[in-house]
């Protein structure tokens, strides 16, 4: 029975995959309350592991296999949970991967569109933690924490609601029509990818007064909180003339929410002026980039469990 819903979800059935998933719930749980002993723990990771599943499920050769490598999925999150006081996001079970990126994979098996319509319906708040943690490469609490200016105990109690609420989305909208994000992430990356065009050809205020709204709010790593594109335009210029040219790494965007990832590269002469990844997290409003939160990762840990 399993091996026949595994088949239909790598094929595109989300219906299928979701009664997969609410079949060997249970399992998922008991494996994890043995292992983390708190019902709330426990239900937090399977809540993850699910998310895992809908992400990885076309890595799944033995498709009688789903049990044990549901089971191993949340095992390994709650290994994860347990090597804690220093967050890291959850290894998959060793499984050969010689299939296209993440992302690509969801697009594939035309997953892709029912996530991002689940993502929509979160919160703003509870959609910023979950494109960080899940999307992109900064999956560390400390490091959300700091981009999102919150203390690290508010994001993992939101992440903890935002699991519960994607989940409950997953379902709700699996049957649903939903937007082609494909294409909407295409475009944005197109863009992303003009802007830092024109900021490294020397015109960065044309740049930032075509994509960002003229009252921007920007915060910083320092603590500084600046107002206005001049701040943003004066800060680019400067790192440009010390030779610091950054170019974009990734793309990923929500209602109201829009992550950059950049790579940074430095002069010859100066090799360590810049962290070697930039993460530029902005809020949208009326199609103008409004908030600008600037984090500076010194190392990439992981390359987020959803997608790239």
């Amino acid at each position: 029975m399993d091996a026949g819903l595994v088949r239909d979800a790598q094929a595109g059935d989300v219906t299928s995959l979701g009664v997969l998933l609410a079949r060997h719930r249970p399992a998922m749980y008991a494996v994890a309350l043995s292992l983390l002993g708190r019902p709330a723990d426990a239900e937090d990771a399977v809540q993850e592991a699910a998310l895992i599943a809908v992400r990885r499920i076309g890595d799944l050769r033995d498709q009688a296999a789903a049990g044990p490598w549901l089971k191993a999925v949340t095992r390994n999150v709650c290994r994860a949970q347990l090597r804690r006081p220093v967050p890291v996001p959850a290894e998959l079970p060793p499984l050969p991967d010689t299939r296209p990126g993440p992302e690509e994979e969801l697009d594939r098996l035309a997953l892709g569109d029912w996530v991002w319509q689940a993502v929509g319906q979160l919160s703003p708040a509870l959609r910023e933690v979950v494109l960080l943690r899940h999307f992109t490469g900064v999956t560390r609490y400390d490091e959300i924490a700091a981009i999102c200016g919150l203390p690290v105990g508010t994001v993992r109690s939101r992440l903890h609601q935002a699991r519960a609420k994607l989940t409950e989305a997953l379902a709700a909208t699996a049957e649903a029509a939903h937007d082609d994000h494909a294409g909407q992430r295409a475009a944005r990356r197109a863009e992303a990818e003009q802007f830092f065009a024109e900021v490294r050809a020397g015109r960065g205020e044309r740049a930032f007064r075509e994509f960002y709204a003229p009252a921007v709010e920007s915060f910083w790593p320092t603590g500084k909180r600046r107002r206005g594109v001049e701040s943003l335009v004066e800060v680019m210029d400067r790192d440009l003339s010390e030779g610091v040219r950054q170019f974009v790494t990734g793309v990923v965007a929500a209602p109201g929410v829009l992550v950059w990832e950049a790579e940074a590269v430095n002069p010859p002469e100066d090799p360590e002026h810049c962290p070697p990844t930039i993460v530029w997290m902005h809020a949208v409003s009326g199609g103008r980039l409004s908030r600008l939160r600037i984090f500076h990762q010194r190392e990439r840990t992981f390359a987020g469990v959803l997608a790239s």
